[in-house]
Parts: C-alpha cells; structure tokens; sequence
C-alpha cells in the first residue's frame, strides 16, 4: 500500500514538475530595457498585403507573470494601410495616463519583451474592413479603460476577451492561461468570448463556461479547468493545452503502477507463510 502511495505521488510530482517546467520555459525572465520587441514573422508585411487584416495574439507575460498567465492583444489594417495598429490594455499605461487601453503602431506580431507571440487568428478580405470599424467602436466602449488589476481581472486579457464577445467572427479561443478573460464586472452572464456558447462568473473568481470553440472550462480562483473535444485537449493552468494522449500516457503509467504495486505487496505477503511452512 504505502509503495503503491509512494509510486503515485513520485508521478503527479513528475507530471507538475513537468508543467511547471514548460510554463518556466515559455516565460523569458529579461529586462525591460533589453528584451527584444522584433517581429517573429507571423504577421504579413502592411506595406505589400493591400487587403484589410486581424489577428489576434498572446505571449507569455512580462516578468513572474509569465510564469502562470499570458499577455493577449488585437493588431488590425485596414485596406490599403502602410502598418498596423494594435489595440492591448497595460497597467504602467493606466498609471501614466488615466487610461489603460492603448492604441500603437508596433509590429503586430512583436515579441512582448523577449516572450514569442502565439497567433490566435488572422482574418483577412475585404470585408474585415467593417469588422475594423466594429473592432474600434468596442475598444471605445471598454468599460475598465480606469481600472486595472492583474488578477482576477480587469486586465489585458479582460479588454481582449470584451473586444472579442462584439466580434463573433474571430471565434477566438482564448487560452487557459489568459487569467482575466473570465472577469464580467457586476453581470454574472455573458457570451463566450469565441462567441459560440455562453458563460457564467462571478466576479471572474468563479465560474463555467460553455462554447463549441471552448469546449467546457470551470474557473477556479481565475484559474481555467477544462476540455475541449474538438482538439482532443484539456485546458490547465500554467501549461495552458495538453495533449489528450498525455492525459491518458499518465492514466495508463498509474494504472500499470498500481497493478505491479499490489502484485508487489501480494509476493511480500505469500513469503512469511512459505518460509511457515517450511
């Protein structure tokens, strides 16, 4: 019994250490000053792309952030525009000005200092062009342009998730590791951020979300839970999207383990009566 406890918990260890390792290994502990900000190559040149763009992006936060949550933003062009611009939410940006939405012309597909970007979506055509237009009248509706907090929310991912419930098109799947994208203020309903289900929160500390793009995600404490039958993926905190395959890598070492454990114990028992015997 206690070797079949032991085994266990040396292979949850294993597996958290294993999580723990890929979040640590995402998250690039540079300074502020010396980090890089160049793009990484996922967005199209604006100069020689003529038609209207959106993409959607996340990277690993900035700093101890980084190591459980990611940093979320929208880069849109409209047709014919020479560069990007990209709409995100910042505390220091919050401090400095009154505002924390912020609207700026970097790369859209910049490392966030040092941190490479994921892309979430990119839409393009000419009809992305009113999807702009809508993009920029949700940015003006924000209501926590004058609050900011990093957790439970409102934060970037927060701004992220509000943009994206008025842009069902995007059908945006925030990641798990997006804390804040949960948070509703004072309304306790709301669409899903993709725009395909619906969730429930309170407060962004506690709640459940529903979505064909989602899957089914329980937020606990802002951290996300969950499954996603589409992709054959669960959803866990600071490693973001795991692998069905390792879920049930892990399922089936426990079981062999458990199985050799009481074959284990059964040989140990079955001496003292041979050796009473003798």
């Amino acid at each position: 019994m206690f070797q079949s406890m032991s085994t266990r918990r040396i292979l949850i260890a294993a597996v958290l250490c294993a999580i723990v390792t890929t979040a640590i290994g995402e998250a690039e502990a540079q300074g502020w000053r010396s980090a890089s900000r160049a793009p990484v190559g996922l967005a199209p040149d604006p100069v020689t792309t003529k038609e209207a763009v959106v993409q959607v992006y996340a990277a690993r936060a900035v700093r101890w952030r980084g190591y459980i949550g990611v940093h979320t933003w929208i880069a849109v062009k409209p047709s014919n525009a020479l560069e990007f611009t990209v709409f995100e939410v910042n505390g220091w940006r919050l401090r400095r000005s009154g505002t924390s939405v912020q609207r700026s012309n970097r790369p859209a597909d910049g490392r966030w200092f040092g941190n490479h970007p994921e892309l979430l979506a990119d839409l393009r055509g000419d009809f992305v062009d009113d999807i702009i237009g809508r993009i920029e009248s949700a940015v003006a509706d924000y209501p926590y342009a004058a609050d900011y907090r990093v957790w439970p929310g409102p934060n970037s991912n927060t701004f992220t998730a509000f943009v994206l419930r008025n842009i069902p098109e995007l059908r945006v799947d925030l990641p798990a590791t997006a804390i804040g994208k949960d948070y509703l203020g004072t309304d306790l309903v709301a669409a899903a951020p993709s725009g395909t289900g619906y969730q429930l929160s309170l407060l962004g500390m506690l709640g459940i979300l529903a979505g064909f793009e989602e899957g089914l995600e329980i937020n606990v404490l802002g951290l996300t839970f969950g499954i996603d039958p589409e992709s054959y993926s669960l959803k866990l905190p600071l490693a973001g999207r795991v692998d069905f395959w390792w879920a049930a890598a892990l399922g089936f070492a426990l079981a062999v383990t458990r199985l050799g454990s009481r074959r284990f114990a059964r040989i140990r028992s079955s001496r003292p009566a041979e050796k009473r015997s003798r």
